[in-house]
């Protein structure tokens, strides 16, 4: 099982990874630990990460970036449409209102999903982390930001679906780092809580999160956010600060070029690092716009002023955070910073004035994410042993059910008809089960929303659930149970709905059961009961919420399964009505609003893997080119130095003659050819150049196979005419055959050497290193066997024969010699001899004692 942590930045990603020894983050193709969240379309493929990255600047229109930003959010969103300004590649609405962005690829205008696009990326952090592993990567944790909608949640485990991942959990960033905070300390108490503010401002965002740690566990205490706060409003800052300078001094307008946009927003994001621990930093760029070289300056102090309305923001996030876990300044033990957009001097004074503390960096402040999402993994993962850490989440949204009511008067055109029901507050843990019971008398629907989507800016409306049909008898209304699930990811939906039917069973009770306990079904216990069946009003819900809370999945309605005490009853064989519950499960259908269906994944899933499929086949194009190009330029040099003995000169002119016309060929018309042609090229230069090489090759290595020929010669001539006293078993004619056959093998070797002494080196050889090392193998195969004969074990000494004494019967004899056989063997010292005769193991002993 895998076990990996995926950071999807907005601007970068990172892979982490859980092995024997912790956590490590793994490096991309250019040995990087960040990999750039980029995908470039290109005519014939797809450039990701770190290719991609390469590939912007000479393709900005055909390059999407900050795919995070577009995930889940409708065209019309206030965010998308401000992000939509600075970003180069064009998006339009599509027919349901959510984003297409529009890229030039295989030589045709097409339109993608920002899902789509994140599955790209995701492919990509998948292979480098197989290629770190060495192992297929499937079950994984992505960190996401805690404002994530639940339409965002739903588009990010589509894209991994059609990336061929499967998340384990969809982990909020701050709670990552938490994790990966909290999981290596080793002083925190079994009480008192230690308060912790995480306070991470990215390249687009600022979230916060103050959680509380005791011992083996995190608890997150309140969430907070601002999803337009971040390193990158800094930057934009500084941008519009020179396009608008620029277009003073040196008369150009950087907003009509993409180019350009993209050359100043570098150097803003570079002066904006630079000015962290520079008081004044200068700016030059040449050639950014019609050929016009460009410089400027920038104070921090101005810088500050500039970035005045951003830095005022700071401030609220951490308020709300603070008044949610119901926590003052003074509560908080530590402000731990992270985030690419943290580093900014102004924001870490706000930090200190409000927490009235200095912001402490003890973690990495880019990759501490990616290390909590691969702790997660290894949490949730069976092969790997983690210390006991529990994790507590809230969700930071609250979440109602909407439904219609079901008295006679109920008309869908009646609005005040609709009813709802907090179901999972602010707060609320993660994941965590709920239960309702409704009085219907035919199928309804639910819808379920947000309670409060003023600061959601999107629909309120999530999904809509619709339970039936059901059967039900006349005159009267069903009892429905549905069971309404907040998953691991942060999700809603509701997973199951069962009708509940009284029926009246007659059972047989005597004396001899009646003291038998009653038990009662958990759906028919008192707090269920007490919700009556409507009477023509609207009240025909039950939540059970204020009986007990059903977090567990063990637990329906928040009502375990009760006994009661056993009945008395004096009836004798007595026929007695029982009610019984009968469950059924009835119909849901899920509808959510804006996500794509079962078949829009499985298509996406289909075309990824046919643009993976054409991606690898040009990449493999493109090492066959450079294979053919490599051999050209390497052959060339080598024909004029090492190679030069080895070839006559007409040889030499035709072969360089040749590699003149496939360089000349790979730059005209082989500059754009298939796989196949570049293979065929290749093998036609290698017929001339082969023979080249291996009679080069056949020189270099010769000397080394022929001194090991001889070594095998000498170590058995020498071992056939020795006096060693290990070679005495060994007959005399063997031997003789072992020394025949080195005098045999030697001369072989030493005619054929004489042979390939006489030729020239560009001759082709008559004595092959293959020959010479079967010959080689040949002759150990043949003495090897006689040589390591083992020598043969000395015959067992003689038996005395048997007294006339002993002579009772051979039987007894029999036994006697098997007892002394085994206390030879096991060692003994022959006191457990059979009772039979002791004389002859009188007389083994010496014979025993002398061999051994």
């Amino acid at each position: 099982m895998s076990v990996v942590g995926f950071d999807f930045g907005n601007e970068s990603c990172i892979v982490a990874v859980a092995r024997q020894r912790g956590i490590d983050v793994v490096l991309n193709d250019e040995s990087k630990r960040e990999t750039p969240a980029i995908v470039c379309f290109g005519e014939k493929q797809r450039f990701i990460g770190t290719a991609g990255a390469a590939s912007t600047m000479m393709n900005p229109k055909n390059s999407v970036s900050q795919i995070k930003r577009l995930i889940g959010k409708k065209f019309s969103d206030p965010d998308l449409q401000s992000d939509l300004k600075s970003l180069p590649f064009s998006v339009s609405e599509g027919p349901d209102g959510y984003p297409l962005i529009h890229a030039r690829y295989l030589g045709e205008v097409k339109t993608f999903t920002p899902t789509q696009v994140f599955a790209m990326m995701l492919s990509n952090m998948k292979e480098i982390a197989t290629k770190n592993l060495n192992a297929a990567v499937h079950d994984c944790c992505i960190a996401i930001p805690v404002y994530f909608t639940d339409l965002q949640r739903r588009a990010v485990l589509d894209a991994a679906t059609i990336a061929g991942l499967h998340p384990l959990r969809l982990l909020h960033e701050t709670t990552a780092t938490a994790l990966a905070y909290g999981i290596y300390k080793t002083d925190l108490s079994e009480t008192d809580p230690l308060n912790v503010a995480f306070v991470d401002i990215g390249h687009a965002s600022m979230q916060v999160c103050i959680a509380g740690f005791k011992k083996g566990q995190l608890k997150v205490l309140a969430h907070s956010f601002d999803r337009s706060l971040g390193g990158r409003d800094f930057d934009e800052v500084l941008f519009h600060h020179f396009a608008g300078k620029f277009k003073e001094e040196y008369k150009i307008d950087v907003l009509q070029n993409a180019r350009a946009c993209l050359r100043l927003r570098a150097s803003c994001e570079k002066m904006k690092k630079m000015l962290s621990a520079n008081p004044v930093v200068p700016m030059n760029i040449e050639c950014l716009m019609d050929e016009t070289d460009v410089k400027g300056i920038m104070k921090r102090e101005e810088f500050e002023e500039l970035s005045l309305p951003i830095l005022e923001r700071v401030k609220g996030p951490l308020e709300k955070a603070l008044a949610d876990a119901g926590l003052s300044v003074d509560d908080i033990h530590m402000v731990e910073v992270v985030g690419s957009g943290s580093r900014v001097p102004a924001i870490n004074k706000i930090l200190t004035e409000f927490f009235k503390k200095e912001p402490r960096r003890t973690m990495n402040a880019s990759e501490c994410v990616a290390k909590g999402a691969a702790l997660q993994c290894a949490i949730l993962s069976p092969t790997f042993k983690v210390r006991e850490f529990q994790v507590n989440e809230s969700f930071p949204f609250s979440i109602s059910l909407a439904w219609k009511g079901s008295g006679p008067d109920a008309q869908d055109t009646v609005p005040d008809n609709q009813q709802s029901s907090l179901v999972f507050p602010k707060g609320n843990p993660i994941p965590s089960i709920k239960a309702l019971t409704f009085y219907r008398s035919g199928t309804f629907t639910i819808d379920v929303q947000y309670s409060d989507a003023s600061g959601q800016q999107t629909p309120s409306r999530i999904s809509t659930y619709t339970i039936g049909p059901f059967e039900v008898k006349q005159s009267e209304k069903a009892k429905v149970k549905v069971k309404v699930r907040l998953n691991v990811h942060g999700i809603v939906s509701v997973d199951l709905a069962t009708l509940l039917e009284e029926e009246e069973v007659e059972a047989s009770v005597s004396k001899e059961s009646a003291s038998e306990p009653t038990k009662m079904d958990a759906d028919e216990a008192p707090a269920d009961a007490a919700a009556a069946p409507p009477n023509g009003n609207d009240a025909d819900v039950n939540m059970q919420d204020a009986k007990a809370n059903a977090d567990t999945p063990g637990v329906e309605n928040g009502i375990p399964e009760n006994g009661d005490k056993p009945a008395q009853m004096d009836v004798d064989d007595t026929k007695v009505p029982k009610k019984k519950v009968k469950k059924t499960n009835v119909p849901v259908a899920e509808l959510v609003y804006g996500a794509m269906s079962p078949a829009d994944v499985q298509k996406a899933s289909e075309k990824e893997y046919e643009m993976a499929l054409q991606d690898r086949v040009m990449e493999e194009t493109k090492d066959k080119k450079n294979a053919v190009e490599a051999y050209v330029y390497d052959m060339r040099n080598k024909l004029n130095d090492k190679y030069h003995e080895f070839v006559i000169a007409s040889e030499r002119e035709g072969l360089t003659a040749k590699l003149q016309e496939v360089e000349d060929w790979l730059y005209e018309d082989g500059e754009d050819e298939t796989k196949g042609v570049y293979i065929a090229k290749l093998e036609e230069l290698k017929k001339q150049g082969d023979p080249i090489e291996e009679r080069y090759k056949e020189y270099t290595e010769r000397g080394a196979i022929i001194d090991l020929f001889n070594n095998v010669l000498a170590s058995y001539r020498e071992a056939a005419m020795s006096a060693d006293p290990k070679f005495d078993h060994i007959d005399i004619n063997e031997k003789q055959k072992v020394l025949n056959e080195c005098v045999e093998a030697e001369n072989w070797l030493r005619e054929k050497k004489q042979q390939q002494d006489a030729l020239p080196k560009h001759a082709n050889p008559v004595l092959l290193v293959a020959e010479i090392r079967k010959k080689a193998e040949a002759l150990d195969r043949f003495c090897k066997p006689i040589m390591t004969k083992p020598r043969p074990a000395k015959p067992a000494a003689p038996q005395a024969p048997p007294s006339p004494a002993s002579s009772g019967s051979e039987q007894q004899q029999s036994h006697a010699d098997e007892n002394a056989s085994t206390n030879e063997n096991t060692g003994d010292d022959g006191n457990q001899a059979s009772s039979a005769s002791s004389e002859p193991m009188e007389t083994d002993k010496p014979d025993n004692a002398g061999s051994a």
